[in-house]
Parts: C-alpha cells; sequence; structure tokens
C-alpha cells in the first residue's frame, strides 16, 4: 500500500532543509539542463491538499476538449489530432479522443487502436525533413479528458535530448507558425494514408 498523503509529506520533509526546500535534483546536473545549478533554488514543499480540487472537465458537460471534436488537422470516428500552437520546439500536435475518456477509462478496442495511432504519429513526425526524435508524454492532472502530447525535437540540438525537452520548449521563442503548420499537414496526410481518417471531422 501506498503512503497516506501526511506520510508522504513527512517521508519528502526529512530530506529537506529548514525551509522546507528539497536538494536540486540529479537532473539539474545533466549537461542539457537548461538551468545551471549555482544560484537555482528549490521552491518550498507545501502540505499536501486532500481531498484534490477537481480537474477540468469531470464533467462531460463543462468539459472544453470535449466541445472542440471537431478541431484539429486530422479525424476518423474516434479521434482527433491537432496541432499545438506557441511552441518553442518544431512540432507539438496532440491526440484526443472525440468522445470523453481518460486513459484508464478507454475501452480495450480504442486502446489497441492509440497504440497503432501513437506509434504512426511518432513514425510520420520523425519522416519530417529535420525532426530527429518525436517524443509522447501523457499528463493527467489538468484535464479529465485524455490528450496525449507528441513533441517533435529538432535535428542536432543535443542540448534538448530527453526529458528536459518539455522545459526547453517552455524557454524557446516561437517556431514559425507557417512552418509548423505546412509540417503538421505533412503529419496529417501520413496518417490518413497510414490509418484512414480525414483531414476533416467526421461523423
Amino acid at each position: 500500500m501506498a503512503l497516506t498523503p501526511d506520510e508522504f509529506h513527512r517521508h519528502a520533509l526529512a530530506a529537506a532543509d529548514s525551509e522546507h526546500r528539497l536538494p536540486l535534483s540529479r537532473m539539474t546536473g545533466w549537461e542539457i539542463s537548461p538551468f545551471e545549478q549555482n544560484g537555482l533554488r528549490v521552491t518550498p514543499l507545501k502540505p499536501p491538499v486532500a481531498p484534490e480540487p477537481p480537474r477540468h472537465g469531470e464533467d462531460p458537460a463543462e468539459c472544453g476538449i470535449c466541445g472542440d471534436r471537431d478541431k484539429g488537422i486530422w479525424f476518423n470516428e474516434r479521434w482527433r489530432l491537432d496541432r499545438i500552437s506557441g511552441a518553442g520546439v518544431p512540432l507539438i500536435l496532440m491526440l484526443y479522443p472525440r468522445d470523453h475518456y481518460d486513459l484508464a477509462d478507454l475501452p480495450d478496442e480504442m486502446a489497441a487502436e492509440l497504440g497503432l495511432l501513437s506509434t504512426r504519429i511518432v513514425r510520420h513526425m520523425q519522416a519530417v525533413p529535420y525532426v530527429s526524435r518525436a517524443h509522447l508524454y501523457r499528463f493527467g492532472d489538468g484535464a479529465a479528458h485524455l490528450h496525449l502530447w507528441f513533441f517533435a525535437r529538432p535535428e542536432g540540438q543535443a542540448q534538448l535530448y530527453g526529458s528536459w525537452l518539455l522545459v526547453w520548449d517552455d524557454l524557446l521563442p516561437e517556431y514559425p507558425a507557417d512552418l509548423a503548420d505546412a509540417d503538421a499537414a505533412l503529419v496529417a496526410d501520413a496518417l490518413v494514408a497510414s490509418s484512414g481518417g480525414s483531414r476533416t471531422p467526421t461523423v
């Protein structure tokens, strides 16, 4: 059984200083870290909040993602793919179920389809010129409606390797939108060819 919220907090505080600040993570010492360790401080650890506040869209009737079910660059009956604007990396795409599901709620047929779609999206993104890798992320603390992030890492940018890519994306200037739109269209067209669906919403 996992630690209770209070037990977890006490466990973490045992490693913290008198201001409840944990030591810098090992990741900040990696060559790919966007931050120098000198002068960097960890935010004080706060006590647990229980029960946790509801996520956006816990009630499907109030889910903004459900309201956007016909917005995107690729669609089939169950899924849609959209480009996220304002990115610093060459391309960020997001895959959503068109109906209201979280990852743990997906019917088995959709879960199997998710695996195929995710693999093909990564494959098609990595086929875009000057994209070396496409990384897949899933976070579920902000919204109850499943959304999977696909980040394209630009070729040759070794400092942007791995798990720090999300932070680098937030630091980089916005990538030219016309180029991102064109590359997103390449991925969407390739997905139509590999997986069916269409560039416009289906029923």
